[in-house]
């Protein structure tokens, strides 16, 4: 599968796939989805690049994860980019909370994502999952 060729059908249920690795809590697929090279970017915090760096700093939230769902409210593509409106729906640590999010997923060549870029109000984040500090410094260093 070429990152080019993808036809829109099969970005999203790539997107989807992803979507669906979260809800079942299976970070080492999460992780896996991503190039060697590739970088998750939360817009308001340094990005983390290469596989095993994201599935880590990943892995390390989801210690905290009760459950999760991204709840995708549109989907599509757009410039061969996936783009993606979701509530992030979620109980962190016995804390329920709910953070809408835009996401923008680039594919590489070989059908991974090079770059997944994350758009949301990290302040509400913090209160959503009812933590007062950085809860995630250590694992994007």
């Amino acid at each position: 599968m070429a990152g080019i060729g993808l036809s829109n059908e099969e970005k999203l249920r790539a997107a989807r796939t992803m979507a669906d690795a979260w809800r079942d809590k299976d970070w080492r697929k999460v992780g896996d989805l991503f190039a060697e090279d590739g970088v998750l970017h939360s817009m308001m915090v340094a990005p983390v690049k290469g596989r095993e760096e994201i599935y880590n700093r990943i892995a390390a939230m989801g210690a905290g994860i009760d459950q999760i769902l991204l709840d995708i409210e549109h989907i599509g593509v757009i410039d061969g980019r996936v783009y993606i409106e979701r509530v992030d729906r979620f109980v962190f640590n016995g804390h329920e909370g709910n953070l809408p999010v835009v996401g923008v997923i680039s594919y590489n060549d070989d059908g991974l994502i090079s770059e997944w870029r994350e758009y949301y109000d990290r302040s509400e984040l913090l209160k959503e999952m009812g933590v007062s500090g950085d809860f995630d410094h250590d694992t994007r260093q």
